[in-house]
């Protein structure tokens, strides 16, 4: 769809839509770029202050994954109005709010608009040093992939709607979704991370490939490496609690895989759909031991290295047994 689209050639775009990356990037000084992005879904939680607290970081995170620090947000919302009280509009806000808050940012206001079902997410802006600001088309061979989050929060939410998800693993996959990826601002600045991008909707193969495509590459993964949210993933995979999304990924990076034996519940985690997920940082070697100390002194005690990146002239996916 976007290939039909004009194309705008300006050279202060220093990333557009050709690389599928996380945010667009427009330069307006030497050292500055801002760093533009907006997301938005439906509710994935029951309560309203969390599901705001959610889809704000989830948006947010975009602009972490280019490198950069969000300056500024702006609501997005569209809702029900004949059958959604205020009160409860007021504390998806709030928890919204919260959010942007935390991340320093100043949230000067938005739109909203009436809808069939609940929406909300933010515009956001960030600025970043053209020089050192992340995409997903410097990934190089012989870097190390870094995952930052555990995986299986699509799964898990729909093991919530399904009344199946156990309490305690709803908890860590809301904790974990409410956490700001802020540690990769701090990386780009100090020139530890080259490439990333962040895990959502595509799931973690999905956004891989794209990082591949973009940067010319491919990738050797190690499953048994992957952080996941907890044993009970598995067992929701076990019960069919698999989102649609899901399994539309699985079908989509099926050409561009080499499965080897990987059982099918490591397929759909692989590719699982996940909501506000971590980052995938590509790591040169000699920066590793650097970025898992920031990582583990910014809250990320579930990094973990899970593959490499490899010369393929195309992007092609080998997981490992």
């Amino acid at each position: 769809m976007l290939r039909q689209l004009p194309q705008f050639e300006d050279r202060n775009v220093l990333v557009g839509s050709a690389t599928a990356d996380d945010a667009g990037v427009y330069r307006i000084g030497k050292d500055r770029a801002l760093v533009q992005t907006v997301d938005f879904f439906t509710p994935i939680v029951d309560d309203p202050y969390t599901y705001g607290q959610i889809a704000a970081a989830n948006a947010l995170s975009d602009v972490y994954a280019m490198g950069g620090r969000p300056i500024t947000a702006m609501n997005l919302l569209g809702m029900p109005v004949d059958t959604v009280p205020n009160r409860i509009i007021n504390r998806i806000l709030k928890g919204g709010a919260a959010k942007v808050k935390e991340a320093q940012c100043a949230l000067l206001g938005g739109h909203s608009i009436r809808n069939l079902e609940p929406i909300y997410g933010l515009s956001v802006t960030g600025l970043v040093n053209p020089k050192r600001m992340i995409t997903n088309a410097k990934a190089r061979p012989g870097d190390r992939l870094i995952l930052t989050k555990p995986l299986g929060t699509g799964i898990i939410t729909t093991g919530i709607k399904r009344g199946l998800a156990p309490a305690p693993l709803a908890r860590r996959a809301v904790a974990t979704m409410k956490q700001l990826n802020v540690a990769g601002a701090e990386l780009a600045e100090r020139g530890l991370v080259r490439a990333a991008t962040d895990i959502t909707g595509f799931g973690l193969l999905g956004h891989l490939i794209s990082m591949c495509r973009a940067s010319g590459v491919g990738a050797r993964l190690q499953p048994g490496a992957v952080p996941v949210l907890g044993p009970g993933v598995h067992d929701l995979i076990r019960q069919k609690c698999v989102p649609g999304g899901t399994r539309q990924n699985l079908f989509a990076a099926n050409p561009n895989v080499d499965w080897g034996r990987t059982p099918e519940g490591m397929k759909f985690l692989l590719t699982d759909a996940q909501t506000s997920g971590g980052l995938l940082l590509c790591v040169a070697p000699r920066h590793v031991e650097a970025v898992m100390k920031l990582l583990q002194q910014r809250r990320t005690p579930c990094a973990a290295m899970v593959g490499t990146i490899v010369r393929s002239a195309r992007p092609h996916l080998d997981i490992e047994a």
